[in-house]
């Protein structure tokens, strides 16, 4: 079998595959590059939803990061369990999750919890929701800077919006949240000017609600590729996820941006279908598979490969020098994307000094419900 860059006489008889490695050394590496990057702890509100473990969260608390933003109100729960004590669930609040919200600000009584809205049509039940509780929730007012996927784009209707908030009981408009995700140039300069043109949008808002009597304590936006942008040139929250573990659809788009790979997919040679196929036990079930075939895995080694067949449990290469390895040999990859690969495992296997110690992280919040 050969060597393996960074695992080099690791021990992985016991490592079953398919799994997902993570380095706690290379993540704490992250953390500080990303506090670095935006000045200090206070000015990050990263994303959970890449890793969903408490055991990150807790890193982060550490570094001195004590604001965080959710996808999932299981996420939420998780990030109020290790001890946050202001989470943003940066998804719209809309059936049984504005109870389940609710609840957790209940029962996590002295932390600060947030939505986003960008519809008046949520209001009534949550306000209901908190009324019956004693509870009070803060709403960010979601606008649509260029995504077109949630938010409100007019800048009239969404000061409307927040004037409903300010005048509904039990919430309270907290601010407004404005994420750039289409903001995805890999020249630094195209993608910051793509980027400004989106945040004229933003001041644009932000003068708005000025004018009408409207205060914003909070803005949040920048995710992984434009965070930066927003750490230099302005004083809101910065919001990256990817970076805390960063992938190989990122890495070779966004070479300027500083961080390594933390977590990578261990998987083993199961067959040799053919004089110059391998097929891989890293199907669908195991590494995230958006997107064209060959943007799956990035393997060290394979580069030449050419991805011939992937499916449920199975992922097929073609190459000339499969004659090189063996059934039963292990490679490891890199995901290109790694936020929906993570949820699909349900515990990170540990990586210290290039030894499997044994140890593991619970994927904590791929549950969808944790206790509420």
């Amino acid at each position: 079998m050969k060597p393996i860059p960074g695992l080099e006489g690791a021990d992985l008889g016991s490592v079953p595959s398919p799994s997902l490695l993570v380095w706690p050394d290379r993540v704490q590496a992250n953390i500080a590059r990303m506090v670095d990057l935006c000045g200090g702890p206070e000015r990050l509100r990263p994303h959970v939803k890449t890793h969903k473990m408490d055991a990150v969260v807790r890193l982060q608390l550490e570094a001195g990061i004590d604001k965080f933003k959710a996808s999932t109100i299981a996420e939420v729960e998780m990030c109020l369990a290790a001890g946050a004590e202001d989470v943003l669930l940066a998804y719209p609040a809309v059936g049984p999750n504005q109870g389940r919200l609710v609840q957790l600000s209940r029962t996590y009584s002295d932390a600060r919890l947030s939505f986003l809205a960008d519809s008046r049509d949520v209001l009534p039940g949550i306000s209901a929701c908190c009324h019956a509780e004693g509870a009070e929730l803060g709403v960010f007012v979601d606008f649509d800077c260029g995504m077109a996927r949630t938010g409100i784009s007019s800048v009239a209707d969404a000061v409307l919006l927040a004037e409903d908030v300010s005048k509904t009981d039990g919430i309270h408009f907290a601010g407004v949240h404005a994420y750039d995700g289409h903001v995805r140039d890999s020249g630094v300069a195209t993608r910051k000017g793509t980027w400004s043109e989106a945040m004229e949008s933003v001041e644009a808002l932000l003068d708005a609600l000025v004018e009408a009597g409207i205060s914003v304590r909070e803005v949040v936006g920048g995710g992984s590729p434009t965070f930066g942008f927003h750490a230099g040139e302005r004083g809101w929250q910065c919001s990256p996820g990817t970076v805390l573990f960063w992938d190989h659809g990122y890495g070779s788009a966004y070479p300027d941006l500083p961080f390594e790979n933390a977590a990578m997919v261990l998987t083993r040679i199961v067959s040799k279908p053919g004089p110059n196929r391998l097929c891989l036990d890293l199907g669908h079930k195991a590494i995230a598979s958006e997107g064209a075939p060959e943007r799956r895995v990035h393997l060290p080694g394979l580069e030449s490969a050419r991805v011939a067949g992937h499916s449920e449990e199975h992922l097929v290469l073609e190459l000339e020098e499969a004659g090189d390895y063996e059934v039963g040999d292990v490679l490891l990859g890199v995901p290109y994307h790694i936020c929906p690969t993570v949820a699909l495992h349900q515990e990170a296997i540990l990586v210290r000094d290039g030894a499997v110690t044994g140890e593991s992280w619970e994927v904590t919040a791929r549950d969808r419900r944790l206790s509420v």
